[in-house]
């Protein structure tokens, strides 16, 4: 496909308010495509081994990033019983946290230090609503005998409305959304509770991950029709959704479901990264073509607010006033990333890429004015 939409498009820099940079030798791999993907703000996921529970870890992990890109940083807690209103006071004052996230124990990766019971955590979410953090939701419904990876997202929204209504002042993202249902009931919700929605589920389906462990992520891709809702919901100028990746990047061996001698499932996640802005309108522009929703809904305005504007209004951050400029070529998405370290190489980890060797816009950086 020749890309055409987009060419010569200028935007101001991306932020991506859904990351995974993982540590050791994955981040030093991983942390310096950030803004090869058009992007300088991220928002930092904590699920390390072990998760990020404290300032004093997360200040440590910001510093570690921060030798591999100058991208701007927004760091986050892993909701375990060990954080405390306490704990979230200090971590308002650190300046440097923005959010804590939950995991429902079981759902995804590093996520067996995850919630059971959303009820003991009710006085760190009036901490939360009182110094203003963001309560991250990884909007999944925990393993159960009628809980499948189709199901488990839609079964989780009585949890999200209630805890709305219980703390309406709490600001909360409903992570990742991959289905109609899910975009229905953050509407439903004040203006307090929004949604990211990711670039590859802006373009998968269910039988794209089917059989293809590269797409495989958890929440999985849905229906045909919970896809265009995520279209729909990307391109409708609604303050209430925007930009989080999810990128997940994850050695090609634990992909393919085996780690060292060892075979199993194949891990939850896809990479995209080092293209980040191009996926998403590269998906913008396959609807078009295919009549999926109408080209004037792609607007400057509308662009501009999905990959970074309202994400920012709401995280209360300012852009830095950098520009990206998108142009058509004969670019293709690299083959794979490689993790540089002895033990990594003597395993052969690489990572591969979404979409991994197909034609993509190229990106550049402008000078500021």
């Amino acid at each position: 496909m020749t890309h055409r939409l987009f060419d010569g498009l200028v935007l101001p820099a991306s932020a991506d308010f859904h990351v995974h940079l993982r540590d050791g030798a994955m981040l030093e791999a991983v942390a310096p495509t950030i803004k090869q993907g058009g992007v300088e703000t991220v928002f930092v996921m904590p699920n390390l081994i072990p998760p990020i529970t404290t300032v004093e870890h997360a200040l440590s992990y910001k510093q570690s990033i921060s030798k591999y890109t100058d991208a701007k940083c927004l760091m986050s807690l892993y909701l375990h019983p060990s954080v405390t209103p306490d704990t979230i006071r200090q971590a308002k004052q650190s300046g440097i946290i923005y959010g804590v996230k939950s995991y429902p124990a079981g759902v995804t990766t590093n996520s067996a230090s995850g919630v059971v019971d959303y009820e003991q955590f009710y006085p760190v979410f009036r901490a939360m609503e009182q110094e203003g953090l963001v309560l991250n939701l990884h909007g999944e419904a925990p393993p159960a005998e009628d809980i499948t990876v189709l199901n488990a997202e839609e079964a989780f929204l009585p949890t999200l409305l209630d805890l709305h209504h219980r703390f309406p002042k709490l600001r909360v993202v409903l992570e990742h959304c991959t289905t109609a249902a899910a975009i229905e009931a953050v509407k439903q919700c004040g203006d307090n509770v929004v949604a990211t929605i990711t670039a590859h589920h802006l373009s998968l389906i269910v039988d794209d991950w089917a059989g293809d462990p590269i797409n495989f992520c958890k929440p999985v891709a849905k229906l045909p029709r919970d896809r265009l809702a995520l279209l729909k919901a990307a391109t409708s100028g609604d303050e209430k959704f925007f930009l989080g990746t999810d990128s997940a990047p994850h050695p090609l061996r634990a992909k393919k479901g085996g780690l060292d001698f060892e075979v199993g499932k194949c891990a939850a996640g896809v990479f995209t990264q080092p293209y980040a802005t191009q996926y998403v309108l590269q998906a913008f522009e396959r609807a078009v073509e295919r009549g999926m929703i109408e080209k004037e809904r792609v607007s400057q305005d509308v662009l501009e607010g999905f990959l970074g504007g309202f994400g920012r209004k709401f995280y209360r951050i300012e852009a830095s006033g950098a520009k990206i400029r998108i142009s058509a070529s004969e670019e293709k998405v690299m083959e794979k990333v490689a993790v540089q370290s002895a033990a990594a190489n003597a395993a052969g980890d690489v990572i591969v890429p979404f979409r991994r060797n197909s034609p993509v816009y190229s990106l550049e950086w402008l000078a500021k004015e």
